[in-house]
């Protein structure tokens, strides 16, 4: 399968897509040294005229240098990483829009007036019959869910699943939710929350990962109900939530630190492992098959000595203003 990433590059009025079979998990790597490094880094890699869709592709940039728009999305290992790379990039990318893509593969292709249905088939986004289960023993959930009350209180749980699967749920998980037991306040920051408020119908949401069809809303079920999308804004749920119950708040020192670590560390040559495998025997009668694009090693960002020690001066300044505090 490997770990893909879809990159488009715009400039000049025209647009191209290149694609990475390894580079999901390394699209923060190779956006932090700018944008004349990571379009280098893009054009490296291979050309495409196809799109991936939303189940292939795990991480994504789209680097508009006519507008000056940075759109990107790539999973984070946490809330913390996830805002120290937000950090960096707005150094790295003065006088950009960044951006991060909660739409996925869809904000890239809308922001190339193509819609955000092109890369998901009719009927795509699947409802569920209502569930939960109030997890009362751990304590770094996936996600935070809130609901105000009837009597103007509000109450909230850990859950193990993204705020995005609440949703596809639909209203019918609120009566499951105010008669569900409490659960521990979290030791970490969740990846996203969701708050309920039914006698305004409003439903809130953030994230830290992609929450792909949000901006279709409104979502089958919720056709009455108004949505407050807060990208990666947790502080209005923050807000809410009860005092016993609060949200942490990490340094991102450690994350800064692990971003500095990676400078220059290239990626696995993926490709030489499975042109190994395949050259095994396999069981009778079967003969392994890969992808040809799987052999492919990832070309790297390979900033210039300038643009390293912009990024190295970013990250310094970042963590000496994280040790300050």
């Amino acid at each position: 399968m490997g770990a893909r990433a879809q990159y488009v590059v715009v400039k000049n009025g025209a647009w191209q897509r290149y694609q990475s079979h390894w580079a999901a998990n390394r699209v923060v790597d190779d956006l932090l040294p700018g944008p004349d490094a990571a379009t280098r880094c893009f054009r490296a890699n291979r050309e495409t005229d196809a799109w991936l869709d939303d189940v292939w592709c795990e991480g994504a940039a789209l680097v508009d240098h006519d507008q000056r728009i940075l759109l990107w999305f790539a999973f984070a290992d946490s809330w913390a990483d996830h805002l120290a790379a937000r950090a960096v990039l707005a150094r790295t990318w003065p006088g950009w829009d960044v951006r991060f893509a909660h739409d996925g593969m869809g904000d890239l292709t809308h922001h190339l007036g193509l819609g955000r249905d092109l890369t998901r088939p009719p009927g795509w986004f699947e409802t569920f019959e209502p569930s939960w289960f109030a997890d009362t023993e751990n304590t770094e959930p996936w996600s935070v869910v809130s609901l105000r009350l009837p009597d103007g209180s509000v109450r909230a749980w850990g859950s193990g699943r993204e705020p995005i699967e609440h949703i596809a749920d639909g209203p019918g998980l609120i009566d499951l939710l105010a008669a569900s037991p409490t659960t521990p306040p979290p030791t970490d920051m969740p990846y996203g929350g969701v708050h309920f408020d039914p006698q305004a119908h409003t439903v809130s949401l953030w994230a830290v990962q992609t929450v792909a069809g949000i901006h279709n809303w409104p979502l089958p079920g919720w056709e009455n109900w108004t949505l407050d999308f807060r990208g990666d804004d947790h502080t209005q749920q923050g807000g809410l939530l009860p005092t016993d119950f609060p949200f942490p708040q990490p340094p991102l020192t450690a994350a800064l630190r692990r971003l500095s670590d990676g400078l220059g560390t290239p990626p696995p040559d993926n490709g030489t492992l499975l042109a190994r495998a395949t050259a095994a025997p396999g069981p009778e009668g079967t003969a392994p098959l890969v992808n040809p694009a799987a052999l492919v090693p990832h070309e790297p960002a390979d900033p210039t000595p300038a643009e390293l020690v912009e990024l190295r001066i970013a990250l310094d300044a970042l963590v000496a203003g994280e040790e300050a505090n």
